[in-house]
Protein backbone atom coordinates (compact mmCIF):
# COMPACT_ATOMS: atom_id res chain seq x y z
CA UNK A 1 0.00 0.00 0.00
CA UNK A 2 2.12 2.29 0.94
CA UNK A 3 4.30 1.55 -2.51
CA UNK A 4 1.31 2.17 -4.58
CA UNK A 5 1.30 5.79 -2.52
CA UNK A 6 4.80 6.36 -2.60
CA UNK A 7 4.67 5.66 -6.99
CA UNK A 8 1.61 8.18 -6.75
CA UNK A 9 3.21 10.55 -5.28
CA UNK A 10 6.41 10.48 -7.04
CA UNK A 11 4.16 10.45 -10.40
CA UNK A 12 2.29 13.70 -9.75
CA UNK A 13 6.03 15.19 -8.93
CA UNK A 14 7.51 14.21 -12.11
CA UNK A 15 3.98 15.74 -14.08
CA UNK A 16 4.80 18.99 -12.27
CA UNK A 17 8.75 18.76 -13.66
CA UNK A 18 7.34 17.79 -17.11
CA UNK A 19 5.53 20.75 -17.30
CA UNK A 20 8.31 22.75 -16.23
CA UNK A 21 10.13 20.81 -19.46
CA UNK A 22 7.21 21.91 -21.73
CA UNK A 23 7.71 25.61 -20.94
CA UNK A 24 11.31 25.20 -20.82
CA UNK A 25 10.93 24.30 -24.97
CA UNK A 26 8.39 27.17 -25.20
CA UNK A 27 11.58 29.23 -23.58
CA UNK A 28 13.31 28.25 -26.33
CA UNK A 29 11.14 29.20 -29.40
CA UNK A 30 10.80 32.67 -28.10
CA UNK A 31 14.91 33.19 -28.07
CA UNK A 32 15.33 31.32 -31.20
CA UNK A 33 12.26 33.02 -33.20
CA UNK A 34 11.84 36.71 -31.85
CA UNK A 35 14.32 38.51 -32.64
CA UNK A 36 14.19 37.24 -36.46
CA UNK A 37 10.92 39.36 -36.47
CA UNK A 38 12.96 42.58 -35.63
CA UNK A 39 15.60 42.49 -38.28
CA UNK A 40 14.00 44.63 -40.80
CA UNK A 41 13.24 46.82 -37.58
CA UNK A 42 16.89 47.29 -36.21
CA UNK A 43 17.93 47.68 -40.01
CA UNK A 44 15.82 50.89 -40.11
CA UNK A 45 16.05 52.10 -36.64
CA UNK A 46 19.64 51.56 -35.65
CA UNK A 47 20.89 51.98 -39.62
CA UNK A 48 22.54 48.97 -39.39
CA UNK A 49 23.39 47.05 -43.24
CA UNK A 50 21.64 43.69 -43.70
CA UNK A 51 24.70 41.87 -43.75
CA UNK A 52 25.20 42.45 -39.67
CA UNK A 53 22.07 41.68 -39.18
CA UNK A 54 22.29 38.24 -41.04
CA UNK A 55 25.73 37.81 -38.41
CA UNK A 56 23.22 37.58 -35.66
CA UNK A 57 21.72 34.25 -36.90
CA UNK A 58 25.39 33.01 -37.32
CA UNK A 59 26.41 33.97 -34.24
CA UNK A 60 23.50 32.69 -31.75
CA UNK A 61 24.06 29.11 -33.68
CA UNK A 62 27.76 29.67 -32.68
CA UNK A 63 26.95 29.98 -29.18
CA UNK A 64 24.70 27.62 -28.85
CA UNK A 65 27.03 25.03 -30.58
CA UNK A 66 29.79 26.29 -28.20
CA UNK A 67 27.61 25.64 -24.84
CA UNK A 68 26.30 22.04 -26.77
CA UNK A 69 30.13 21.22 -26.96
CA UNK A 70 30.96 22.41 -23.64
CA UNK A 71 28.05 20.82 -21.62
CA UNK A 72 28.93 17.28 -22.24
CA UNK A 73 31.45 17.65 -20.31
CA UNK A 74 29.87 20.38 -17.07
CA UNK A 75 26.35 19.42 -16.43
CA UNK A 76 27.26 16.39 -14.76
CA UNK A 77 29.89 18.25 -12.53
CA UNK A 78 27.28 20.97 -11.86
CA UNK A 79 23.92 19.19 -11.56
CA UNK A 80 21.18 19.72 -13.42
CA UNK A 81 19.02 22.03 -11.49
CA UNK A 82 21.54 24.71 -11.28
CA UNK A 83 21.69 24.31 -15.20
CA UNK A 84 18.20 24.79 -16.21
CA UNK A 85 17.81 27.69 -13.51
CA UNK A 86 20.71 29.65 -15.35
CA UNK A 87 19.86 28.82 -18.70
CA UNK A 88 16.19 30.88 -17.71
CA UNK A 89 18.22 33.84 -16.05
CA UNK A 90 20.37 33.81 -19.60
CA UNK A 91 17.21 34.14 -21.91
CA UNK A 92 15.34 36.36 -19.74
CA UNK A 93 18.40 38.20 -19.41
CA UNK A 94 19.28 38.17 -22.89
CA UNK A 95 15.52 39.52 -23.96
CA UNK A 96 15.45 42.25 -21.46
CA UNK A 97 19.50 43.62 -22.84
CA UNK A 98 17.83 43.73 -26.19
CA UNK A 99 15.79 46.63 -24.89
CA UNK A 100 18.35 48.57 -23.19
CA UNK A 101 21.95 48.04 -24.52
CA UNK A 102 21.16 49.50 -27.92
CA UNK A 103 20.75 52.83 -26.29
CA UNK A 104 22.87 52.45 -24.11
CA UNK A 105 26.15 51.95 -25.75
CA UNK A 106 27.92 53.87 -28.59
CA UNK A 107 27.59 50.92 -31.35
CA UNK A 108 23.75 50.14 -31.31
CA UNK A 109 24.23 46.56 -32.97
CA UNK A 110 27.46 45.98 -30.84
CA UNK A 111 24.52 46.04 -28.09
CA UNK A 112 21.95 43.72 -30.22
CA UNK A 113 24.71 41.31 -30.23
CA UNK A 114 25.65 40.81 -26.78
CA UNK A 115 21.90 40.44 -26.16
CA UNK A 116 22.02 37.77 -28.46
CA UNK A 117 24.91 36.07 -26.88
CA UNK A 118 23.49 36.18 -23.78
CA UNK A 119 20.19 34.85 -24.58
CA UNK A 120 21.94 32.64 -26.85
CA UNK A 121 24.06 30.81 -23.73
CA UNK A 122 20.44 30.11 -22.20
CA UNK A 123 18.77 28.95 -25.25
CA UNK A 124 21.63 26.06 -25.94
CA UNK A 125 21.53 25.14 -22.38
CA UNK A 126 17.47 24.71 -22.36
CA UNK A 127 18.13 22.23 -25.75
CA UNK A 128 21.00 19.84 -23.66
CA UNK A 129 19.55 19.73 -20.20
CA UNK A 130 15.70 19.66 -20.75
CA UNK A 131 15.66 16.17 -23.15
CA UNK A 132 17.82 14.08 -20.12
CA UNK A 133 15.50 15.63 -17.64
CA UNK A 134 12.25 14.23 -19.27
CA UNK A 135 14.15 11.32 -20.33
CA UNK A 136 14.26 11.11 -15.96
CA UNK A 137 11.25 11.62 -15.78
CA UNK A 138 9.10 8.66 -13.97
CA UNK A 139 7.01 8.39 -17.21
CA UNK A 140 5.75 5.03 -18.51
CA UNK A 141 6.08 5.83 -22.48
CA UNK A 142 9.47 7.40 -22.49
CA UNK A 143 9.38 7.88 -26.84
CA UNK A 144 5.49 9.40 -25.87
CA UNK A 145 6.74 12.32 -23.62
CA UNK A 146 9.95 13.15 -25.80
CA UNK A 147 7.89 13.35 -28.85
CA UNK A 148 5.07 15.03 -26.35
CA UNK A 149 7.88 17.69 -24.68
CA UNK A 150 9.77 18.68 -28.54
CA UNK A 151 6.09 19.31 -30.06
CA UNK A 152 6.02 22.41 -27.62
CA UNK A 153 9.01 24.48 -29.17
CA UNK A 154 6.63 23.93 -32.36
CA UNK A 155 3.58 25.61 -30.53
CA UNK A 156 5.91 27.78 -28.82
CA UNK A 157 7.18 29.21 -32.40
CA UNK A 158 3.79 29.30 -33.36
CA UNK A 159 2.55 31.60 -30.56
CA UNK A 160 5.63 34.00 -31.30
CA UNK A 161 4.90 34.50 -34.76
CA UNK A 162 1.01 34.94 -34.07
CA UNK A 163 1.22 36.46 -31.25
CA UNK A 164 4.20 39.11 -32.21
CA UNK A 165 2.24 39.96 -35.05
CA UNK A 166 -1.00 40.56 -33.95
CA UNK A 167 0.72 42.83 -30.77
CA UNK A 168 2.56 44.91 -34.06
CA UNK A 169 -0.49 45.16 -35.91
CA UNK A 170 -2.08 46.75 -32.86
CA UNK A 171 0.20 48.30 -31.36
CA UNK A 172 3.06 49.16 -33.70
CA UNK A 173 6.21 48.35 -34.37
CA UNK A 174 8.10 50.27 -32.17
CA UNK A 175 6.46 49.07 -29.51
CA UNK A 176 8.67 45.61 -29.60
CA UNK A 177 10.61 46.35 -26.31
CA UNK A 178 7.74 46.31 -24.73
CA UNK A 179 6.62 42.62 -26.10
CA UNK A 180 10.51 41.78 -25.67
CA UNK A 181 9.93 42.33 -21.86
CA UNK A 182 6.66 40.58 -22.00
CA UNK A 183 8.23 37.41 -23.29
CA UNK A 184 10.69 37.77 -20.59
CA UNK A 185 8.64 37.22 -18.02
CA UNK A 186 7.79 33.60 -19.49
CA UNK A 187 11.72 32.57 -18.43
CA UNK A 188 11.44 34.34 -15.30
CA UNK A 189 8.40 32.64 -14.09
CA UNK A 190 10.03 29.37 -15.07
CA UNK A 191 12.84 29.93 -12.95
CA UNK A 192 10.64 30.01 -9.80
CA UNK A 193 9.02 26.40 -11.11
CA UNK A 194 12.60 25.12 -11.51
CA UNK A 195 13.45 25.87 -8.15
CA UNK A 196 10.44 24.19 -6.66
CA UNK A 197 9.80 20.95 -9.18
CA UNK A 198 11.58 18.22 -8.10
CA UNK A 199 14.41 16.99 -10.90
CA UNK A 200 15.00 13.26 -11.55
CA UNK A 201 18.31 11.96 -12.48
CA UNK A 202 19.29 9.15 -14.89
CA UNK A 203 18.94 6.21 -13.91
CA UNK A 204 22.37 5.14 -14.10
CA UNK A 205 26.16 5.17 -12.54
CA UNK A 206 28.29 7.76 -13.64
CA UNK A 207 31.45 5.37 -12.99
CA UNK A 208 29.43 3.09 -15.33
CA UNK A 209 28.44 5.57 -18.02
CA UNK A 210 30.06 6.04 -21.11
CA UNK A 211 32.77 8.58 -21.39
CA UNK A 212 33.61 10.71 -24.46
CA UNK A 213 36.36 8.42 -25.84
CA UNK A 214 34.02 5.52 -25.89
CA UNK A 215 30.91 7.46 -26.92
CA UNK A 216 33.30 8.03 -29.99
CA UNK A 217 34.64 4.30 -30.28
CA UNK A 218 31.05 2.81 -30.38
CA UNK A 219 29.30 2.23 -33.93
CA UNK A 220 25.66 2.98 -32.93
CA UNK A 221 27.08 6.08 -31.48
CA UNK A 222 28.30 7.47 -35.23
CA UNK A 223 24.89 6.41 -36.55
CA UNK A 224 23.24 8.57 -34.57
CA UNK A 225 25.05 11.21 -35.09
CA UNK A 226 24.65 11.12 -38.29
CA UNK A 227 20.68 10.64 -37.69
CA UNK A 228 20.60 13.47 -35.62
CA UNK A 229 22.49 16.01 -38.42
CA UNK A 230 19.76 14.63 -41.18
CA UNK A 231 17.01 15.65 -38.87
CA UNK A 232 18.23 18.69 -38.74
CA UNK A 233 19.44 19.42 -42.00
CA UNK A 234 16.28 17.69 -43.32
CA UNK A 235 13.91 20.13 -40.74
CA UNK A 236 15.54 23.45 -41.82
CA UNK A 237 16.69 23.25 -45.39
CA UNK A 238 12.58 23.61 -45.85
CA UNK A 239 11.75 25.82 -43.46
CA UNK A 240 14.11 28.59 -43.94
CA UNK A 241 12.76 29.04 -47.31
CA UNK A 242 8.92 28.52 -46.40
CA UNK A 243 8.06 31.99 -46.35
CA UNK A 244 9.75 32.47 -49.89
CA UNK A 245 7.24 29.86 -50.82
CA UNK A 246 4.33 31.33 -49.18
CA UNK A 247 5.13 34.76 -50.76
CA UNK A 248 5.60 33.62 -54.33
CA UNK A 249 2.69 31.10 -54.81
CA UNK A 250 0.00 33.20 -53.25
CA UNK A 251 1.29 36.68 -54.02
CA UNK A 252 0.77 38.06 -50.32
CA UNK A 253 2.83 40.55 -48.26
CA UNK A 254 5.68 39.29 -45.85
CA UNK A 255 3.64 39.22 -42.72
CA UNK A 256 0.98 36.68 -44.13
CA UNK A 257 3.82 35.13 -45.85
CA UNK A 258 5.47 33.89 -42.47
CA UNK A 259 2.19 33.07 -41.31
CA UNK A 260 1.27 31.35 -44.01
CA UNK A 261 5.16 29.67 -44.69
CA UNK A 262 7.06 29.04 -41.46
CA UNK A 263 3.72 28.97 -39.23
CA UNK A 264 2.62 26.55 -41.01
CA UNK A 265 5.65 24.36 -41.33
CA UNK A 266 6.03 24.69 -37.25
CA UNK A 267 2.30 24.23 -36.81
CA UNK A 268 2.48 20.48 -38.56
CA UNK A 269 5.72 19.70 -37.18
CA UNK A 270 3.68 20.75 -33.93
CA UNK A 271 0.95 18.31 -35.10
CA UNK A 272 3.31 15.50 -35.57
CA UNK A 273 4.92 15.01 -32.59
CA UNK A 274 2.06 16.01 -30.81
CA UNK A 275 0.27 12.86 -32.35
CA UNK A 276 2.58 10.67 -31.37
CA UNK A 277 3.10 12.29 -28.17
CA UNK A 278 -0.90 11.62 -27.36
CA UNK A 279 -1.05 7.63 -29.09
CA UNK A 280 3.10 6.88 -28.87
CA UNK A 281 1.44 4.01 -27.09
CA UNK A 282 -0.08 2.46 -29.33
CA UNK A 283 1.99 3.42 -32.21
CA UNK A 284 5.49 2.10 -33.32
CA UNK A 285 8.50 4.18 -33.51
CA UNK A 286 9.89 2.45 -35.90
CA UNK A 287 7.49 1.99 -38.17
CA UNK A 288 6.52 5.96 -37.91
CA UNK A 289 9.88 6.63 -38.57
CA UNK A 290 10.50 5.16 -41.89
CA UNK A 291 6.92 6.38 -42.72
CA UNK A 292 7.95 10.04 -41.53
CA UNK A 293 11.22 9.38 -43.80
CA UNK A 294 9.73 8.39 -46.78
CA UNK A 295 7.01 11.32 -46.73
CA UNK A 296 9.58 13.71 -46.06
CA UNK A 297 11.55 12.53 -49.52
CA UNK A 298 8.15 12.84 -51.27
CA UNK A 299 7.79 15.86 -50.05
CA UNK A 300 11.14 17.69 -51.25
CA UNK A 301 10.62 15.89 -54.44
CA UNK A 302 6.91 18.01 -54.74
CA UNK A 303 8.46 20.87 -53.81
CA UNK A 304 11.42 20.86 -56.57
CA UNK A 305 10.47 19.15 -59.12
CA UNK A 306 6.75 19.89 -59.58
CA UNK A 307 6.20 23.55 -61.14
CA UNK A 308 3.10 24.98 -59.01
CA UNK A 309 3.94 27.42 -56.15
CA UNK A 310 0.74 26.04 -54.67
CA UNK A 311 1.57 22.70 -54.50
CA UNK A 312 5.23 23.90 -53.26
CA UNK A 313 3.49 25.62 -50.27
CA UNK A 314 1.40 22.53 -49.81
CA UNK A 315 4.13 20.18 -49.56
CA UNK A 316 6.38 22.78 -47.78
CA UNK A 317 4.02 22.35 -44.50
CA UNK A 318 3.35 18.79 -44.68
CA UNK A 319 7.31 19.08 -44.61
CA UNK A 320 6.96 20.31 -41.05
CA UNK A 321 4.54 17.29 -40.45
CA UNK A 322 7.42 14.36 -42.04
CA UNK A 323 10.13 15.88 -40.13
CA UNK A 324 8.58 16.29 -36.79
CA UNK A 325 9.43 13.08 -35.37
CA UNK A 326 12.90 13.00 -36.96
CA UNK A 327 14.66 15.00 -33.61
CA UNK A 328 13.28 12.94 -30.52
CA UNK A 329 12.20 10.10 -32.23
CA UNK A 330 16.56 9.78 -32.55
CA UNK A 331 16.57 10.71 -28.67
CA UNK A 332 14.41 8.14 -27.80
CA UNK A 333 16.30 5.95 -30.01
CA UNK A 334 19.52 7.39 -28.38
CA UNK A 335 18.27 6.55 -24.81
CA UNK A 336 16.72 3.06 -25.62
CA UNK A 337 20.55 2.18 -27.78
CA UNK A 338 23.01 3.05 -25.86
CA UNK A 339 21.51 3.34 -22.10
CA UNK A 340 24.58 4.25 -20.05
CA UNK A 341 25.17 7.46 -23.11
CA UNK A 342 24.42 9.53 -20.15
CA UNK A 343 24.60 13.48 -20.20
CA UNK A 344 27.12 13.52 -22.01
CA UNK A 345 25.50 11.74 -25.22
CA UNK A 346 22.20 14.16 -25.04
CA UNK A 347 24.68 16.96 -25.38
CA UNK A 348 26.40 15.81 -28.29
CA UNK A 349 23.18 14.71 -30.18
CA UNK A 350 22.19 18.57 -29.79
CA UNK A 351 25.36 19.33 -31.22
CA UNK A 352 25.07 17.00 -34.32
CA UNK A 353 21.26 18.24 -34.39
CA UNK A 354 22.37 21.79 -34.82
CA UNK A 355 25.56 21.06 -37.07
CA UNK A 356 22.82 19.94 -39.20
CA UNK A 357 20.14 23.48 -38.57
CA UNK A 358 23.07 25.02 -40.46
CA UNK A 359 24.40 22.23 -43.27
CA UNK A 360 20.96 21.59 -44.60
CA UNK A 361 20.42 25.52 -45.40
CA UNK A 362 23.58 26.30 -46.47
CA UNK A 363 23.84 23.40 -49.08
CA UNK A 364 20.50 24.12 -49.91
CA UNK A 365 21.29 28.06 -50.41
CA UNK A 366 25.10 27.31 -52.18
CA UNK A 367 23.14 24.66 -54.74
CA UNK A 368 20.78 27.49 -55.52
CA UNK A 369 23.02 30.08 -55.99
CA UNK A 370 25.30 27.65 -58.48
CA UNK A 371 22.13 27.11 -60.65
CA UNK A 372 21.18 31.11 -60.94
CA UNK A 373 19.24 31.66 -57.30
CA UNK A 374 16.78 28.65 -58.06
CA UNK A 375 15.44 27.66 -54.99
CA UNK A 376 14.21 24.04 -56.51
CA UNK A 377 17.46 23.13 -57.12
CA UNK A 378 18.73 23.43 -53.83
CA UNK A 379 15.60 21.69 -52.74
CA UNK A 380 16.46 19.02 -54.88
CA UNK A 381 20.06 18.58 -53.60
CA UNK A 382 19.05 18.79 -50.04
CA UNK A 383 16.81 15.21 -50.75
CA UNK A 384 20.09 13.70 -49.61
CA UNK A 385 19.26 14.16 -45.94
CA UNK A 386 15.99 12.47 -45.88
CA UNK A 387 17.30 9.46 -47.86
CA UNK A 388 20.70 9.39 -45.76
CA UNK A 389 18.56 9.57 -42.76
CA UNK A 390 16.33 6.37 -43.52
CA UNK A 391 18.98 4.92 -44.81
CA UNK A 392 21.08 5.32 -41.35
CA UNK A 393 18.55 4.11 -39.62
CA UNK A 394 17.80 0.99 -41.68
CA UNK A 395 21.46 0.08 -40.84
CA UNK A 396 21.34 1.43 -37.08
CA UNK A 397 18.22 -1.53 -36.53
CA UNK A 398 20.41 -4.53 -38.27
CA UNK A 399 23.11 -3.54 -35.86
CA UNK A 400 20.88 -2.70 -32.46
CA UNK A 401 19.48 -6.42 -34.39
CA UNK A 402 22.94 -7.77 -34.24
CA UNK A 403 24.25 -6.93 -31.09
CA UNK A 404 20.74 -8.62 -29.57
CA UNK A 405 21.54 -11.88 -30.72
CA UNK A 406 25.51 -12.14 -29.63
Amino acid sequence: MQSNIKTKNTETAGKKTLTACFIGYIVQAVVNNFVPLLFVTFQNTYKIPLTRITLLITVNFIVQLIVDLLSAVFINKIGYRPCVVFAHIFSALGLIMLTVLPELLPNAFLGILISVCVYAVGGGLIEVIISPMVEACPTKNKEKTMSLLHSFYCWGHVAVVLISTVFFALFGINNWKILALIWSLIPICNVIIFLKVPIFALESDEEKDLNLKQLFGSGVFWLLLIMMICSGSAEQSVSQWASAFAEKGLNIGKTLGDIAGPMAFAAFMGISRLIFGKFGDKLNLTEFMYFSCALCIVCYLLISLVPSAFINLLAAAVCGFSVGILWPGTYSIASASLKNGGTAMFALLALAGDVGCTVGPTLTGMVSSAFNNNLRWGILAAVVFPVMLILSFFILRKVLKKNEKQ
